[in-house]
């Protein structure tokens, strides 16, 4: 993903996952834990670890928002 799709799916309210190309997931509480750089996204986690993950590794952003039967 290009850091523009990456804006555009992070924007609203979380929670949601982003997946990257290795098979990992970072969960992300809300948008105010990610920014998008010019050449890095730094994911904060709930502990205040941060992950910095090239954009292009990106591969899906989704709701983290369990779906009702």
């Amino acid at each position: 993903m290009n850091r523009d799709l990456i804006r555009e799916q992070i924007q609203g309210v979380g929670p949601f996952i982003v997946r990257t190309s290795d098979g990992k997931e970072y969960e992300v509480p809300h948008p105010e834990f990610v920014m998008v750089g010019r050449y890095n996204l730094v994911i904060e986690n709930a502990k205040g670890v941060m992950d910095i993950i090239d954009p292009l590794h990106v591969v899906s952003i989704r709701s983290a928002t369990k779906r009702q039967p």
